[in-house]
């Protein structure tokens, strides 16, 4: 390797991407970092995958703000790799490429009928009420019972926003078409099914109580649902956030009838498994199986059946990360193929100069700021392998530039960005909101080129 600074391209901008730029550029070694994002925006999973009424997590952008506004790590934004660039123009630019795409889809319920009308991914949900420039503008909101089927996080925020009144979301940033959308939500009951018991819930402890604070939505839990195996006990004594989520949950069982006056309830089941999504045509209903814990945590069925009348189902069972053009792929864990970082392939032997970091790397686990330790562990490999690395033959900066402009491929830089962020700051402050989202792509890129 010459005195020449490395050429490293990061794909994907989220947090994993920003991080993983933001650790290199710290490290001992001269670098030259280039940040590919496929869609007009920054900041991923922040900006597209966190209701809007969390503005606490959505803070998280402000710390990426400042990594990406240094101006040492250049933006390249509505870059679709894969269609604009290719595994093979990235070697011909970079001595080494870090791919930290994410995971956008919703993991499979192979249940029947979940493929019926009525049947919804959560991710899909999530991306629509977020204002992704990439799905549609209107959602179903059809049904008055909905069942949700899942004991994350992602499950409490489908739930919270399917029963949460529009009116209470308009101080945050929520996209216009959303808020008319939500308005016309009959939404009376939502269920949300966990086949396992209250201390094996991966909710967070905040976002848990969090659901307790919705204005004119009652939490409702069931004490028969409330078992605790020897497994439970275990988790409850060793981790204090599971001890904070049985405590919460336990909390609202003391509730009296007469407590709930709500014009809407979100019910929360433990112990009950889907096993089939019912109806002919259209959703009508969920069956679950009652299940009970078998001492270690895990679960067995009872062979006892409930019917639930719903006529939507959402499931929450995951995020699946997608395959990339040119890279080894591991259809089961949804991950690109790697070893603590390093993409490698079917016969073990890493892809010289290929790394990875973030959820594509080892899967959607753990929260946003878990990625930086992730990220830590991907550039250190990174680094010790620079005098191994393979020189790209073409090490002008403008040379990659220059090929997007060739192929008519409208980039976008930080400074586009910082336009489209203004705009959209302008649009909410009328209103007394910090920010109102703007949506299609089309316009998106309109407001950066100054033709809004």
């Amino acid at each position: 390797m010459s005195s020449t600074p490395v050429r490293v391209a990061i794909v994907g901008a989220g947090p994993a991407g920003i991080y993983a730029a933001d650790i290199l550029s710290k490290a001992d070694v001269e670098v030259s970092i280039d940040l590919f994002e496929r869609l007009p925006a920054p900041f991923g999973l922040v900006r597209y995958g966190v209701a809007p009424d969390h503005p606490r997590i959505k803070q998280i952008i402000v710390a990426l703000h400042k990594i990406l506004d240094r101006g040492d790590i250049r933006l390249l934004s509505n870059v679709d790799y894969g269609t604009d660039l290719d595994l093979e123009d990235m070697r011909r630019f970079y001595d080494a490429v870090i791919f930290s795409t994410g995971a956008i889809r919703d993991a499979d319920l192979r249940i029947p009928g979940i493929d019926l009308p009525g049947s919804y991914g959560a991710a899909d949900f999530v991306s629509w009420y977020d204002g992704h420039p990439d799905v549609p503008r209107t959602w179903p909101l059809e049904a008055e019972q909905i069942a949700v089927v899942g004991a994350g996080n992602v499950a409490l925020d489908v739930a919270r926003m399917l029963a949460k009144h529009p009116e209470d979301l308009l101080p945050t940033e929520i996209p216009e078409n959303v808020h008319q959308g939500l308005l016309a939500n009959p939404v009376t009951d939502v269920h949300v099914f966990a086949r396992r018991g209250p201390a094996q819930a991966k909710f967070s402890s905040l976002e848990l109580r969090e659901l307790g604070h919705v204005p004119d939505v009652d939490v409702i839990v069931y004490p028969e649902d409330f078992e605790f195996d020897e497994g439970s006990m275990a988790s409850i004594h060793s981790s204090n956030q599971t001890k904070q989520v049985v405590k919460t949950l336990t909390d609202w069982t003391l509730k009296e009838p007469e407590e709930l006056t709500a014009s809407r309830r979100i019910h929360l089941h433990f112990l009950h498994r889907p096993v089939e999504v019912l109806g002919e045509g259209a959703v009508t209903g969920l069956r679950t199986e009652r299940t009970v814990l078998t001492g270690d945590g895990t679960v067995a069925g009872t062979g006892e059946m409930h019917d639930w009348p719903v006529q939507a189902v959402y499931r929450a069972v995951g995020y699946f990360g997608s395959p990339l053009p040119g890279l080894p792929f591991d259809d089961v864990a949804g991950v690109i193929s790697n070893r603590e970082g390093r993409v490698v392939q079917a016969d073990g032997e890493p892809m010289a100069g290929i790394y990875t970091t973030g959820w594509i790397k080892r899967g959607p686990v753990g929260l946003i700021g878990h990625t930086k330790s992730d990220a830590t562990e991907t550039i250190k490999h990174l680094v010790a392998d620079v005098p191994a690395l393979e020189r790209a033959p073409e090490r002008n900066p403008e040379a990659v530039t220059a090929l997007l402009a060739e192929r008519e491929v409208g980039h976008v830089e930080w400074s586009g960005w910082m336009l489209l962020d203004a705009y959209e700051q302008s649009l909410g402050e009328p209103h007394g909101r910090q920010r109102i989202k703007v949506v299609p792509r089309e316009e998106m890129l309109a407001i950066i080129r100054g033709e809004a």
